[in-house]
């Protein structure tokens, strides 16, 4: 069985990962690294929860004991616009360097942005891990090269997922596996991404609206005006199979009980589905 280096946090995000990966015959091994959580109590008790629950399903937990507040802090601070970005790229810039120096005969990353890459050749293991900045659409990778393609909430940010899928087929070997993470269609199909709300400020519900009507959509995001691509789940699920794609596993989402329970408004994500989980095998 392949396994699969997997950060890993509180989020239903990444535990929801599991039983698709293993649908697909790769066993995921979680690696915690998140110097974004604090204060320490906070953190342990997120931490020592992913060690109590891993075991009862099997799964190997790898954690980073390096907890990093203070390197963390000290970038953000002077960004603090910026903070989510750099945080979810850090802790996956980490997850890939502990991937090289521990095994993995190759590791390719791609960013669009040039301080992100800058970000990770500082961190070292540049002779290890190849990165590359630019476009997902310009990328040029020899034909059967990699076992595996992961992105993350990237896809939505493209206008055209059939090239990327036809691309990603040709990169994969035989039998090779396609996993990604996108805004869910729900999310995407009205733009604005925001509840409806009533007088008094309480939300009402969320807007679908514009459904089959692909295409790109202005939405806020840290602050910034970006163009985002809505298309329907019929469309994602159509490129795959044009692509040479079977799918495996399919997830969306939700809170776990002990987010529902602990976060404030954490209630009202189950009232829509933001992110779609997808995994696939080329034929």
């Amino acid at each position: 069985m392949t396994s699969v280096l997997m950060h890993t946090c509180c989020a239903p995000c990444s535990l929801s990962c599991i039983d698709p990966l293993r649908a697909e015959g790769i066993e995921p091994v979680a690696f915690w690294y998140n110097p974004n959580i604090h204060p320490w109590k906070e953190y342990e008790a997120r931490r020592d929860c992913l060690l109590t629950y891993a075991p009862t399903i099997e799964m190997q937990v790898i954690v980073d004991e390096d907890y990093g507040l203070r390197t963390f802090v000290e970038h953000v601070a002077s960004d603090i616009d910026h903070r989510c970005t750099y945080c979810y790229q850090h802790r996956l810039e980490e997850t890939a360097r502990y991937a090289a120096e521990h095994g993995a005969a190759s590791v390719l990353g791609v960013d669009i942005s040039a301080k992100m890459i800058a970000k990770a050749r500082s961190m070292g293991n540049e002779g290890i891990i190849e990165y590359r900045c630019m476009p997902m659409e310009d990328i040029l990778l020899p034909e059967a090269s990699f076992d595996i393609v992961l992105s993350s909430l990237a896809f939505h940010y493209t206008p055209d997922f059939q090239a990327v899928c036809r691309n990603v087929s040709r990169w994969l070997k035989p039998e090779g596996a396609f996993i990604f993470s996108v805004e869910h269609p729900v999310f995407t199909a009205q733009g604005t991404q925001d509840w409806h709300y009533d007088e008094s400020g309480q939300i009402m519900h969320w807007p679908v609206d514009g459904y089959f009507m692909e295409g790109p959509r202005q939405a806020v995001f840290l602050g910034e005006e970006v163009t985002k691509y809505h298309r329907t789940l019929t469309s994602y699920l159509g490129a795959l199979a044009a692509g040479g794609f079977e799918v495996t596993a399919m997830e969306e989402p939700k809170p776990s009980r002990e987010l529902l329970d602990s976060v404030p408004g954490m209630q009202e994500e189950l009232r829509r589905p933001m992110m779609l989980i997808i995994s696939a095998r080329k034929k």
